[in-house]
């Protein structure tokens, strides 16, 4: 079976080569022409485990390529899957023009018979009503001359293999012959268990409930975590604790969400049921309270040190996740502005970019900063991030550490005589 996956990006390269090594022959499209010539080339055009080793059996043996023509490659296809990002617009509602110029695309080379599978996330009904439409400008009617079904993609940067051999593949369709279609081909092609939900409507439903309980329980967490400031708890012994009863799964507080997904998707639900006179108020206080932890913990590091005014903040960490070089909502964009909404200035570093890629996102390096440092924050718990020299720090004038994600010993910055603050631990009295 000939199959177009159209993004080859972090999610839909991986996707392409399990495809493949199962059987299918596979196209990769992309428009970035870096991306398909090292394809092409069997080199990975990032880091993922166990990537290369796809890619060695499946660009060789011809069942992988890449290319940067759409209409051609879909053209020759039986199945296309489109695996792009929505984005989020200034008003916080879905930007679908990632999806619809890739829709717009395929339609150009689509044939009869063809199957089309969303797999990003999308309002209830926008696979229907905004999608299908672009599709559409091909002459061809869904469900008459070709079949859609919507897949949510629900894989994880450096878990990706993983997770497309292992998790349900959920699955609706335009119609009852769409669902069966995108069933019939999943179970086939990639392996893992599939849940037909039916309609395109409560696939996209599924993404979009699992975002937000996502959101709601690192909230809680989060919130947790400020009374356990207060009143003087280990957040996380309370939690790790608690979550032993085979009832109870709190997440982990931090000191922002970021990604692609929960800072993002959550608000498309929000946007549809307001539209709907039905508002999902724990919804919206989880955005409100998870996008408030940036400001709420620079705000209790300068209340440590009494002003931020006129120093030097050092911030660790542009990832989203450890190890992973994602920067999407990362917290440390507002931790940056905050700082300077202070009028301290910030500086960053991240081992997975360069100087120069840190001065593209608006950052001031560490290198490009002061020598002398009045505190620092941790974002991202990056590996190399574990061991800091904290009495080095001390003598550069460093005089609290702010643990965003409780990676650092409480007792190594205290004993170099900084002042330690941790997202939900009571900070010691020096």
């Amino acid at each position: 079976m000939k199959v177009v996956v159209v993004g080859a990006g972090k999610m839909g390269l991986p996707l392409a080569c399990q495809l493949a090594d199962n059987g299918a022959v596979v196209t990769a499209c992309d428009i970035n022409s870096l991306i398909v010539e090292k394809i092409n080339n069997c080199i990975a055009p990032f880091y993922e485990p166990g990537l290369e080793d796809f890619m060695q059996r499946n660009v060789p043996a011809g069942r992988l390529r890449a290319a940067t023509d759409i209409a051609s490659a879909v053209s020759g296809a039986e199945v296309v899957i489109i695996i792009v990002p929505a984005l989020l617009a200034a008003n916080n509602d879905i930007d679908y023009s990632n999806l619809k110029t890739a829709s717009e695309e395929v339609a150009k080379g689509m044939k009869p018979g063809t199957l089309v599978s969303y797999e990003t996330t999308v309002p209830i009904g926008g696979c229907r009503s905004v999608l299908i439409p672009a599709l559409e400008k091909s002459g061809l009617r869904a469900g008459k001359d070709f079949y859609v079904c919507f897949s949510p993609e629900m894989v994880k940067s450096l878990m990706v293999f993983d997770r497309l051999q292992k998790n349900p593949k959920i699955i609706g369709g335009y119609d009852t012959i769409s669902s069966e279609k995108g069933e019939e081909f999943y179970t086939r092609f990639l392996g893992a268990p599939v849940i037909n939900v039916g309609s395109l409507e409560a696939a996209e439903f599924v993404k979009l409930s699992g975002m937000i309980y996502r959101d709601v329980n690192i909230a809680l967490a989060n919130e947790l975590a400020i009374f356990s400031e207060v009143v003087g708890f280990d957040i996380y012994q309370i939690i790790d604790s608690g979550n032993n009863n085979g009832e109870t799964s709190i997440h982990q507080p931090g000191i922002g969400v970021g990604g692609h997904c929960t800072p993002i998707y959550p608000y498309f639900l929000i946007k549809e049921a307001a539209r709907l006179g039905v508002p999902l108020e724990f919804a919206e206080l989880a955005r409100k309270i998870n996008e408030s932890q940036p400001a709420r913990n620079v705000r209790r590091l300068a209340d440590a040190l009494g002003s931020l005014k006129g120093k030097t903040i050092h911030v660790m960490g542009v990832g989203f996740r450890p190890e992973v070089k994602e920067h999407a909502c990362s917290p440390a964009f507002s931790l940056c502005e905050d700082i300077a909404s202070y009028g301290a200035e910030a500086t960053v570093e991240d081992p997975l970019y360069t100087d120069d890629e840190l001065k593209k996102l608006g950052f001031t390096p560490a290198k490009a900063g002061k020598d002398t440092l009045h505190a620092v924050i941790l974002n991202t718990a990056h590996s190399v991030f574990k061991k800091p020299n904290f009495t080095q720090w001390r003598d550069r004038g460093v005089e609290a550490v702010l643990d965003g994600r409780n990676f650092w010993s409480q007792d190594d910055v205290e004993q170099a005589g900084l002042t330690y603050l941790c997202i939900g631990k009571p900070s010691r009295k020096r």
